[in-house]
């Protein structure tokens, strides 16, 4: 959307470099990534930043305005966690670089999640590709590594020793998030447990180091509570639904309750009409719609040409939305003069200790695709998988 910064990456790409950038973040961090990284970071008009700034504030305002009452009935009974919070720590909000009828780019909200994301991972891609291409130092207007670090922390370890705060997760080690585990350990100074590992003395939980048992008192977590059931014979000491001694960074009742349920009650310009499928007024196409679940990740049961007959056959239709389809702009060349769209995930972080969260760093999805997801693209494809975007005039 930049061109003299497109003209200008595009120039100074190569393969040797691209795999530069891949080195890196094995070399500063011990690991690679189990995803795709796109060759090419994008480039965005602060104009659209304000539009995504505009649109992300009132999105929140509109959740802060949300009763606990209406928002408890997006979680599931057989989800339901003790010790809710007032509020999340975190808010991943995703919008779809797109263009309007009138041409004009324009971001629109694709989906949003109370639950965090690559927050370390992004830091250290934002690091390395600006050491690669040392011009993008120009258009980076980030936090600092210490001003990152000190938000971080005080969302995720607080006041509490980092000893007794933990990154829990099922079987970490074969998660494509993985490498984000390992930078988490490097910035915090917390380690990962699975959940498998965890053991419970009555209300208190522990884990095991060095043949020791140490308290856990707070609990960053990236377990997707309700996929533990798909899971055959997990065995754990402890199930997430009893009310045990610790504090979650972030509670999983906040998974349910800023999801896909809140789409149909947001309302702003950079927001597409959503409906739930159980209300789907008669007025409305069902062509210009995307069925969706309420509660799924990175686009799986997405179905972007829903029929009658497909949703006849739904039974918990409660469980679905249909949201407005938009358009995405192929805006971003490759060097073969093919482009690409995108997708822009804001990551941002809420210390309870502060009236508004705090946008920590972003997050980009580039694609060729109908869907964004780098599984369905041709596996020859570039300009395709995990970036970032940069703004500038």
């Amino acid at each position: 959307m930049i061109p003299k910064y497109r003209t200008q990456f595009n120039k100074e790409f190569s393969q040797e470099k691209y795999q530069k950038t891949n080195e890196l973040i094995i070399e500063k961090c011990g690991q690679e990534a189990a995803f795709r990284l796109s060759e090419s970071p994008i480039f965005l008009t602060n104009d659209f930043w304000n539009k995504l700034d505009d649109a992300s504030q009132s999105i929140i305002s509109q959740i802060k305005n949300m009763s606990d009452e209406e928002l408890s009935k997006a979680i599931p009974d057989n989800c339901k966690v003790p010790n809710d919070t007032q509020k999340p720590h975190f808010l991943a909000i995703d919008f779809g670089i797109c263009q309007d009828e009138n041409g004009e780019i324009i971001p629109q909200l694709i989906e949003l999640q109370a639950f965090p994301s690559l927050f370390g991972f992004q830091r250290l891609f934002e690091e390395v590709i600006t050491e690669v291409y040392p011009f993008l130092n120009d258009l980076k207007k980030s936090l600092s590594q210490e001003e990152f670090i000190e938000k971080l922390k005080a969302v995720i370890v607080g006041d509490e020793n980092p000893e007794n705060v933990i990154l829990l997760e099922i079987y970490p080690e074969k998660q494509k998030t993985a490498v984000d585990f390992v930078l988490t350990e490097q910035l915090l100074g917390i380690k990962t447990v699975c959940l498998t590992k965890v053991k419970k003395e009555g209300k208190k939980l522990f884990y095991e180091q060095d043949g020791k048992l140490i308290p856990i008192n707070r609990i960053y977590n990236r377990v997707i509570f309700d996929e533990l059931d798909k899971i055959e014979g997990l065995e754990t000491e402890f199930d997430f639904r009893e009310d045990v001694d610790v504090e979650w960074i972030t509670h999983p009742n906040w998974f349910f309750k800023v999801s896909k349920y809140i789409l149909p009650k947001l309302k702003h310009a950079f927001v597409p009409k959503s409906y739930f499928l159980s209300d789907f007024p008669e007025n409305e196409m069902l062509e210009n719609f995307v069925l969706k679940p309420l509660f799924s990740f990175a686009g799986s049961g997405v179905n972007l040409n829903p029929t009658q007959e497909i949703i006849d056959q739904i039974e918990d239709k409660e469980n679905y939305i249909l949201q407005r389809k938009v358009t995405y702009a192929p805006l971003f060349e490759d060097i073969n003069g093919e482009f690409s769209k995108a997708e822009i995930r804001l990551l941002f972080g809420w210390d309870p200790k502060k009236e508004d969260p705090e946008l920590l760093v972003n997050l980009v999805r580039m694609t060729k695709a109908a869907m964004v997801n780098v599984d369905f693209n041709k596996k020859d494809a570039i300009w395709i998988g995990s970036s970032m975007a940069f703004f500038g005039n």
